[in-house]
């Protein structure tokens, strides 16, 4: 017996009766739409699990459809996320893969999805991981990313920078400058140098950078990440950074 999936389709032409395939819905009488509209419903309240089936389909397509728009993004944008100097770069600068994380300070999911991005660090040597402030939850969160940006303006080798990002990231309570500068003082920056280099047009600019990109990639939370071609929103865990890794390094969830 054929199942709902076909059923539907039957249906609908059982309803139109000997109308002709070509005809459109000012073709039939209100006593006509009426009746179509009686069997359609009366089906629909027989087989409601159909509509999961429509909307299964609909999410499909609508996530391919996003996906196709991310990649255009990314791949319009790619030197400024993948290669720009306003980045903070760590591992493996040549890898034969590409992650860029969008992070706030003050976003609980980043600091839980930190514990991730510093598993991949050590167990992919041939990742290239990427930081990007994106300071989305307030003045506190734009605080403590301009003192970021101040500290990667001072230390090139991203050393230092990862160590004040651990400190922050991983500090309890609301992250803002008293906070951040207590962090860059603990990792062993030239304060003096901070407080100067935070009010400099690179920091300004280099959050503009970071927004600038988020918005053309659809981005409104973190964390964000970009894998290769593809764009992650959430903090969808680190087997799910793995899979998407994978899947830019071969094609397939797992190489």
């Amino acid at each position: 017996m054929p199942s709902h999936r076909f059923l539907a389709p039957a249906l609908f032409a059982l309803a139109l009766g000997a109308a002709p395939v070509a005809a459109s819905a000012q073709s039939f009488s209100d006593s006509q739409r009426g009746e179509i509209e009686q069997i359609v419903k009366n089906y629909l309240l027989a087989h409601p699990e159909i509509l999961e089936d429509v909307s299964a389909e609909l999410s499909k397509r609508q996530a391919a459809t996003e996906a196709l728009k991310h990649e255009a993004a990314v791949t319009k944008n790619a030197d400024a996320i993948f290669n720009s100097p306003r980045g903070v770069t760590l591992g493996n600068k040549n890898g034969d893969v590409s992650f860029v994380e969008f992070f706030d300070y003050n976003c609980g999911y980043c600091k839980r999805a930190m514990a991730d991005m510093l598993e991949l660090l050590k167990s992919d040597p041939k990742l290239k991981v990427v930081l990007k402030e994106f300071p989305v939850l307030g003045p506190g969160s734009v605080e403590a990313a301009q003192v970021a940006v101040a500290v990667r303006m001072q230390d090139p080798g991203s050393k230092k920078y990862l160590d004040f990002h651990q400190r922050l990231l991983g500090a309890r309570g609301q992250a803002d400058k008293t906070h951040a500068l207590a962090a860059a003082k603990e990792a062993g920056l030239d304060m003096a140098r901070i407080e100067k280099d935070m009010s400099s047009p690179e920091v300004r600019a280099t959050l503009e950078e970071n927004f600038k990109l988020a918005e053309s990639m659809g981005m409104n939370g973190t964390p964000s990440y970009v894998i290769g071609k593809q764009v992650v929103v959430g903090a969808v865990g680190l087997e799910t950074l793995k899979e998407k890794i994978s899947t830019a390094r071969c094609g397939k969830a797992s190489c």
